[in-house]
C-alpha cells in the first residue's frame, strides 16, 4: 500500500470537516521572555501551502506541532506562541491558537472553529505521552487528538521534519484517522530519492556541522553512491587528526578516528572520493572578535596560538576548491555549515560553498537545520537552490537507508 495524497482528501471533499494536520514550526527563536520572536519562518513558510489548501478547501483544521524539547510539561520559552504569531502575519486566512494540546482550551476552540478557519494546538511535547516509548500513552494521547475532529476527520502528515521520530502525533494518529500524506512530505521524498536512486554525476555530497558522530551512517551509506564526499565545519578535524595532523584544541572525537581512517580506506574501493581541506582558520577562542589566522592543514599547531588554537572555519583555498568541486556536479547535497558561521570572521567558507550552490547548473539540495538556517541568515534567497530541506534528521536518516516511523504509518 502507497501512502494516500492530499490532494485524494480534498477530491473526497473537506468543507466542514476537521482535518488533523501534523506542521513543522519547530522554528529557532530570538530575544527573551515577551519578547521572543523567530529568527527563521523558513519551515513555517514551507507549511503554508497545505494549510492553505485546506482552508480554502473550507477544512477547520487544526494544527499540531512542537518547539524545542520540552521535559513533558509546560515551559514558556517553548512555547508555540511566537511561531503562531509569525503564521498570523503570513496566512490569508483565521488563525487561532489553543493554550493547550487537549484540554479544555484546545476541546472549545477545535468544536467553534468555522470553515477555512485554522488552531493551532500548543506544544505537543508539554505531553509527556507526545514522544513516550510506551505505546499504551503514546496511543491513549493520539485518541484524544482524534477526538478534536469529532469523529469525522482526517489526518494529515505535512511535517517531514518529524517523520522520523515514532510520537504520538506521528506514527500513532495515523491508525486512528484516515491519513494522508502532505505536499511537503511528498516533496522531501521525491527529491531524496532523486538523491538516492539514480543520481546524476558527478554526485558531490558536502558535509559540515560540529561531529562525525552525527554523521557516520550517512557517510557509511553515501560511500558507494557519491563520487566526492566534501569535508568541512567541526567534524573535520577527526578526519584531519585520523591522518596524523595534529589539530589544537579543535573539535575532536578520539572514539571516531579508528571509523573515520576505515572511510578512508573505503572510499578508495569504492570510487569515492574525500576532499578534505588543505588550509584552516584557526583562532586563539571560541568568539566572535577572537584573533585568527589561516594555516595549512597540516600545520594547525604551527599558528601563532599553539597548540591552544582552535579551528572555526575550512580556508580560503579550501572553500575556492569545494566551490569548483560543485561547479563541476550535476548533483549536489550539502548538509552542515563548514565554520562557525554566526561569526563574521568564520563565515567565509560557509558563505562560499552556498554562493557555488547558487551558481550552480546541477540540482542541489540543501539539507536542513543548521544548513538551511545558514543561507538565509547569510542573506541567500531560498529559491536560489534547487530545494532546501525541512528535514535534518529526518533526512539524513533517510540518506541513511532507514525506514521512518511516520512514513511506514501513512503507507499501512
Amino acid at each position: 500500500m502507497t501512502a494516500r495524497a492530499l490532494d485524494e482528501l480534498l477530491a473526497e471533499g473537506v468543507r466542514g470537516r476537521h482535518v488533523l494536520v501534523r506542521s513543522d514550526l519547530n522554528v529557532p527563536l530570538e530575544g527573551e521572555g515577551d519578547s521572543l520572536a523567530v529568527a527563521d519562518d523558513g519551515r513555517i513558510r514551507a507549511s503554508l501551502p497545505v494549510l492553505q489548501k485546506l482552508a480554502q478547501a473550507g477544512a477547520r483544521v487544526i494544527v499540531t506541532a512542537h518547539l524545542g524539547r520540552p521535559k513533558g510539561e509546560p515551559e514558556e520559552r517553548y512555547s508555540l506562541r511566537p511561531a503562531v504569531v509569525r503564521l498570523k502575519e503570513l496566512a490569508p486566512f483565521t488563525v487561532k491558537f489553543a493554550e493547550d494540546t487537549v484540554g479544555d482550551s484546545a476541546k472549545s476552540l477545535a468544536a467553534d472553529l468555522q470553515d477555512g478557519e485554522v488552531l493551532v494546538l500548543q506544544n505537543l511535547r508539554f505531553d509527556a505521552r507526545e514522544t513516550s516509548k510506551d505505546d499504551a500513552q503514546r496511543q491513549a494521547f493520539a485518541e484524544e487528538l482524534a477526538a478534536l475532529t469529532d469523529g469525522n476527520g482526517a489526518y494529515v502528515d505535512d511535517a517531514f521534519g518529524a517523520v522520523h521520530r515514532k510520537h504520538a502525533s506521528v506514527f500513532d494518529i495515523a491508525a486512528r484517522l484516515p491519513a494522508f500524506q502532505g505536499d511537503l512530505v511528498r516533496t522531501e521524498l521525491e527529491v531524496l530519492t532523486r538523491l538516492t536512486d539514480a543520481p546524476q554525476r558527478p554526485y558531490v555530497v558536502v558535509l559540515g556541522g560540529s561531529k562525525v558522530s552525527d554523521k557516520l551512517a550517512v557517510i557509511e551509506n553515501l560511500l558507494g553512491r557519491a563520487d566526492y564526499i566534501l569535508v568541512g565545519g567541526g567534524m573535520v578535524f577527526t578526519f584531519l587528526a585520523a591522518q596524523g595532523y595534529k589539530v589544537g584544541a579543535s573539535l575532536l572525537e578520539e572514539d571516531q578516528l579508528d571509523t573515520v581512517r576505515g572511510y578512508l580506506a573505503k572510499a578508495k574501493e569504492s570510487g569515492c572520493s574525500f576532499v578534505l581541506p588543505t588550509d584552516i582558520v584557526v583562532a586563539e577562542k571560541f568568539a566572535a572578535d577572537a584573533a585568527h589566522e589561516v594555516v595549512r592543514a597540516d600545520e594547525m599547531e604551527g599558528s601563532r596560538f599553539g597548540a591552544s588554537g582552535i579551528g572555526l572555519d575550512i580556508g580560503p583555498d579550501s572553500a575556492e576548491a569545494f566551490a569548483q568541486q560543485i561547479h563541476s556536479a550535476n548533483t549536489v547535497f550539502w548538509n552542515g555549515p563548514m565554520g562557525v558561521f554566526e561569526f563574521e570572521a568564520f563565515a567565509h567558507g560557509t558563505r562560499t560553498v552556498a554562493k557555488a550552490l547558487t551558481g550552480s547548473d546541477g540540482f542541489t539540495v540543501v539539507g536542513g537545520g543548521d544548513s538551511a538556517s545558514a543561507v538565509r541568515s547569510l542573506g541567500f534567497d531560498d529559491n536560489a537552490f534547487g530545494h532546501i530541506s525541512t528535514g535534518g534528521g529526518a533526512s539524513l536518516e533517510y540518506l541513511e537507508g532507514k525506514a521512518l516511523p511516520g512514513l511506514t504509518a501513512l503507507d499501512r
